[in-house]
Parts: C-alpha cells; structure tokens; sequence
C-alpha cells in the first residue's frame, strides 16, 4: 500500500502505532469511549499529530480499522468474474472482525450526524474505493468483458452492499469458503446486466 499525496510524508511506526491503538481500544472499551486522547495516549503521539492526518476520530477510526486513503491496486486475475471475487474477498477482509462491528454503528452514525463530515468521507474514502472499482472496470473493458463501464455508484453498491448487508444488517457468519465463493458469479451478471442497459 501506497501513499501518494502530496505533503508532508507519512511516517509508518506512527501509523502503524495509531492502528494497533485504535483497534485495541476498539475491543477494550468501543467505538464511543475510544477517543482522540485516549488514542494518542495509546499510541504515544501527540494528539495534534493526529490531526495532522486525520480531520476527525471518526476518519482516524475509518483509516485504522477499516481502510486508509491509500488502496492498493484491485488484483488483476485476468477475468471480470475473477476479479469480482478478488474484491468481494478484500471488501469481507476490511469489513469483518470484532472492531469493525464495535466500531460502525457509533461511526456511521456521526457520520450521517455531520454533513461536513460525510463529505470529507466521500472525498478521502468513497471516491478512492470508486477509483480503486474503475480500474477492476476498465481492465474488463479493455479485455472486451464489458462494452461499457456500468453506472458506478450502482457498482459500488452491489459490491460493498451485498457485503456489509451479509455481515452487519443480517449478522450472518461468512460462509468457510468466504462470501466471494457465494456471490462473485450473482455480482459478476448484475455488473455485465448494468453494462447492457446503458446501452
């Protein structure tokens, strides 16, 4: 993974001293009571430090639990339908474990709670998860998979949807294989079913 801005450069022990402290804390005492101070005392940085990177404890805990500004490439598999399971698997891998559910509702919430806060998550968050699903819908373009990319807010919501619906509205267990084994052939038609109506 890679960081690309432009700026002051990133150093990663603070990164990745951050990230251990938010996610411990997460399981220790949950996403409301997981605060700036008490992760920068964890971490052993200073709290203005933080805000340096991050505008918000809610971006802070996003970053550190979830997935940071920074992804890396979708894995090339050679296929649309192989390249759907790769990212319905990384899309599980962020999305599932006991801090991720500690830490989203409490998250989600303040999020929808601020409007300038749920623009900055779809300039710094969103907007790289589009860009990181262009270039999955491109390769599949350009291999002649796909005559057009399909509307990619749609994308975005059949990908990350179908995930977070499985693991945080209905609470079911992944299956042992993993929810890409399940659902990339279903996603794989509804992408290529897009792509044909935008005729």
């Amino acid at each position: 993974m890679t960081d690309n801005r432009r700026g002051r450069p990133r150093v990663r022990g603070i990164d990745d001293a951050v990230r251990s402290a938010v996610n411990d804390l997460l399981g220790e005492v949950g996403y409301q009571r997981c605060t700036v101070d008490a992760i920068a005392a964890r971490a052993g940085v200073g709290k203005a430090a933080l805000y340096r990177r991050w505008k918000s404890k809610a971006e802070l805990v996003f970053a550190a639990a979830i997935h940071g500004d920074a992804l890396a490439s979708p894995a090339d598999t050679g296929t649309l339908r192989g390249d759907v399971g790769e990212v319905l698997a990384a899309i599980q891998s962020s999305l599932d474990g006991p801090q991720v559910r500690s830490a989203l509702p409490g998250l989600l919430a303040d999020v929808q709670a601020d409007p300038g806060l749920a623009a900055r998550f779809g300039e710094v968050f969103l907007a790289r998860e589009r860009a990181y699903l262009v270039e999955m819908l491109d390769r599949a373009v350009a291999r002649g998979e796909l005559a057009r990319q399909p509307d990619l807010v749609a994308v975005h919501a059949m990908l990350l949807g179908s995930v977070f619906a499985w693991l945080h509205l209905l609470q079911e267990p992944a299956p042992s294989d993993g929810l890409a084994g399940l659902l990339a052939k279903p996603v794989h038609a509804g992408l290529r079913a897009l792509a044909d109506e935008q005729e």
